[in-house]
């Protein structure tokens, strides 16, 4: 048995959905490509008379397609918070040499790479710039930030979570025009390509916090901190190369694949990753934001960096 969306009925200056169709298909050989159609009872007209010339109600669905966009709506908006509050705090973000449980070597990914003349002891990337005396995370988030405010799967999801345009599909669109992403600020979109390339750079450098994790009483080990940032680097890792982008620079414009098999053997790696891009992008957040968590809860002393071995 199947089911099916019924087809709208148009009578006069009004539209009538008729519901769904049931197709019960006929068992037996002698049956075969035989269909017995029901029709679900009940209708509900509806004008058109709506916003650029849909139904003058905001949606027919009866289920509750508010939950996803008023989920990704707070989990958006509560990143957006911490983050921002944590960059302004421009303390406790690095865990180093004069931490009393033995020297550590933590730096918070949210102010990685610490390049501004204001990174504390041992948190610098060897690159200092004397002109910026504020939070060094100020100096270096707008890139994370620019990479996945342009991305194409978060474009669509805050879209719908906060412009409502639309919320979800099958519902009306809360906007009387659309212009597309033609129009400047949405202009800027098209700089999603060249996000992609500066947080390439910055998974470099996180990649190297996370060995630099690995110090530990100043040796070799292996605590807490260092799985958290070890992780976080493999996750950021998965969200850029899974990308849309990223996959399009692997595969895109190519006429012939026979032609270039180094770019399609690349091709086929990053497209199941980009399959998943949409859980990636979701968990990388998060956990960006926890490993932050755990790197200041360290360094203000509320939590131990427990050594492992």
């Amino acid at each position: 048995m199947a089911t099916v969306p019924a087809r709208a009925v148009n009578r006069g200056a009004v539209v009538c959905c008729v519901g769904w169709l049931r197709l019960d298909m006929a068992s037996g050989p002698t049956a075969a490509g035989r269909r017995r159609v029901a029709t679900v009872s009940g209708s509900t007209p509806v004008a058109i008379a709506g916003r650029r010339g849909g139904p003058n109600v905001m949606t027919l669905r009866q289920d509750r397609w508010w939950i996803q966009p008023l989920t990704i709506f707070s989990i958006l908006f509560a990143f957006v918070v911490y983050v921002t509050w944590a960059a302004f705090q421009n303390r406790n973000y690095y865990v180093g040499a004069n931490y009393v449980h033995g020297a550590r070597d933590l730096l918070s990914p949210l102010y990685s790479p610490c390049i501004a003349a204001s990174c504390v002891p041992g948190s610098t990337h060897h690159v200092q710039l004397s002109w910026w005396n504020f939070s060094p995370a100020l100096l270096i988030l707008f890139i994370p930030g620019g990479f996945r405010l342009t991305c194409y799967y978060y474009r669509r999801s805050y879209y719908r979570a906060f412009w409502w345009s639309p919320p979800s599909c099958a519902v009306q669109d809360h906007h009387t025009r659309y212009s597309g992403e033609t129009r400047f600020p949405l202009l800027l979109q098209n700089s999603h390509r060249y996000f992609f390339y500066l947080a390439f750079l910055v998974n470099i450098v996180l990649t190297y916090d996370a060995i630099l994790a690995f110090s530990v009483d100043r040796g070799i080990g292996v605590t807490v901190g260092t799985i958290v940032l070890v992780v976080n680097a493999v996750l950021l890792w998965l969200y850029t190369l899974s990308c849309h982008a990223c996959r399009h620079l692997c595969g895109g414009h190519v006429r012939s694949f026979s032609e270039h098999p180094v770019r399609q053997r690349l091709w086929k790696w990053v497209t199941p990753l980009n399959a998943k891009h949409m859980q990636i992008a979701w968990v990388s957040l998060i956990f960006v934001a926890l490993t932050d968590v755990y790197v200041r809860l360290v360094a203000s002393g509320a939590i131990t960096d427990m050594k492992l071995f």
